[in-house]
């Protein structure tokens, strides 16, 4: 691997060991996944993982080494049971610490990585806001936090400044994977070699304060903040939080983490923990949030054609509050407050459509719903769900009529509805393999 000469030259001067980082470059990059345990335990699911698993990942309790070239490839990852993650990026989200029923923001959250390994340790309870300022990379973020039924999670597309107006001291614990020079995807990606630069390294770095300080407003007196990088430079790690403790008094830190892939078997990250001790003189004490609002009451036709719906399709309905969002009705988290103003992408579970007298179910609603929970399930083989995936019909009993949650191994995959022995394909295109 050619390395730029100043990236070279600034290794060696501020790394001891610089000759086994540089020699480590021109080994493959390290893979890895994460169990979803919402869907699947970690110990169920090395009993049916279709490829090798190589080991667990030390710091965190679901990942698992592969060296499988396409995990995607496999069902049970349409099915949600697992995430591909960086073994190193895995290191940030168990810092935090989150606990069900807390109020979480994740501000830099795409692709959905971190994001989704707060979700699963929230439990589906409390708030999760997950933030993505750039529409494409949203896009991406929502359709992951739908794959992997995460249904406390509300999915924004903001500048973080425009949260940080809105939401004042209303989180428990941050996340910040803030966007960086990349060093530390060099052997994953060659477009961060390419792009690196003294001078990018520098913007970047001015970017994080700007990220930082906008989290910092939004995060309760006592609250946690987790701030992360997939970079090795000083300016954007150790020196970005030294500057911004410089700026924030309230504010110290508790535990800082940096992984160097000839250390580690990783890609390498630095994660910093830091406690908002008080809030700034002057500043917001605001404990409860305003409540959603109330514009979008829930279309009373539409609520009583998806209850019918549900007393068929579930042996026990996912619960919580209904809300209108145009056409769509969706169960929101409890401990929702006003998104009104705000680019807004997901809030909940979408459950589908009311129409003409009927309701049309959505496919966020099957990913979120547990599996013993379904009661209208159609089960196929690994062969059959992969024609399903490619957007085929499938075969189904005679006697089975209506929607149906399709599953690989009873877990759910998609929809598809049933006539006259033939299961008609309502994966959204979307997601389909061609």
């Amino acid at each position: 691997m050619k390395l730029p000469e100043a990236y070279s030259r600034r290794i060696g001067a501020s790394l001891g060991d610089a000759e086994a980082y540089l020699s480590c470059l021109a080994e493959p990059p390290v893979k890895g996944i994460r169990v979803n345990t919402l869907k699947i335990s970690a110990s169920d699911f090395t009993k049916i993982s279709p490829f090798p698993l190589e080991g667990k990942v030390p710091w965190a309790e679901n990942g698992f080494f592969i060296s499988e070239e396409k995990p995607g490839k496999s069902p049970y990852f349409d099915a949600g049971l697992f995430y591909v993650q960086e073994p190193s990026a895995m290191c940030a989200a168990p810092l935090l610490d989150v606990r069900p029923g807390e109020n979480v923001l994740d501000l830099c959250a795409a692709p959905g990585g971190k994001g989704t390994q707060l979700g699963e340790a929230m439990r589906g309870e409390g708030l999760l806001v997950l933030n993505e300022k750039v529409p494409d990379r949203a896009q991406v973020l929502s359709s992951n936090i739908e794959r992997m039924g995460i249904c406390n999670a509300v999915v924004t597309c903001c500048d973080p400044q425009t949260l940080s107006e809105r939401f004042a001291g209303r989180f428990d614990k941050i996340l910040v994977d803030a966007p960086c020079s990349g060093e530390g995807m060099f052997r994953k990606e060659p477009a961060a070699l390419e792009n690196w630069s003294e001078r990018n390294v520098l913007m970047c770095a001015d970017r994080q304060q700007k990220i930082l300080h906008s989290a910092a407003k939004m995060l309760r007196a006592g609250g946690r903040m987790v701030y992360s990088t997939c970079t090795f430079s000083e300016e954007e790690d150790e020196r970005c939080i030294e500057n911004f403790l410089a700026d924030h008094k309230e504010f110290v830190l508790l535990q800082e983490e940096k992984l160097w892939p000839h250390r580690v078997r990783g890609e390498g990250h630095y994660a910093a923990l830091l406690e908002k001790t008080d809030e700034v003189e002057g500043g917001s004490r605001i404990c409860s949030p305003p409540r959603k609002n109330n514009k979008n009451f829930a279309d009373k036709r539409a609520v009583a054609l998806y209850k019918d719906f549900a007393s068929e399709f579930f042996v026990s309905a996912p619960q919580g509050e209904f809300l209108s969002f145009g056409r769509s009705l969706w169960l929101v988290p409890d401990a929702l407050f006003r998104l009104d103003g705000l680019k807004v992408l997901r809030s909940g579970i979408q459950l589908g459509e009311a129409k003409e007298g009927r309701f049309e179910p959505s496919h966020a609603l099957v990913m979120a719903a547990a599996r013993d929970h379904l009661g209208k399930v159609c089960s196929f083989s690994k062969e059959e769900i992969g024609a399903y995936l490619r957007g085929g019909t499938l075969a189904c009993a005679e006697n089975v009529s209506g929607w149906c949650a399709v599953a690989v191994d009873g877990f759910p995959v998609g929809l598809g509805k049933a006539v006259g022995g033939v299961l008609k394909n309502h994966l959204p295109k979307a997601l389909r393999h061609f």
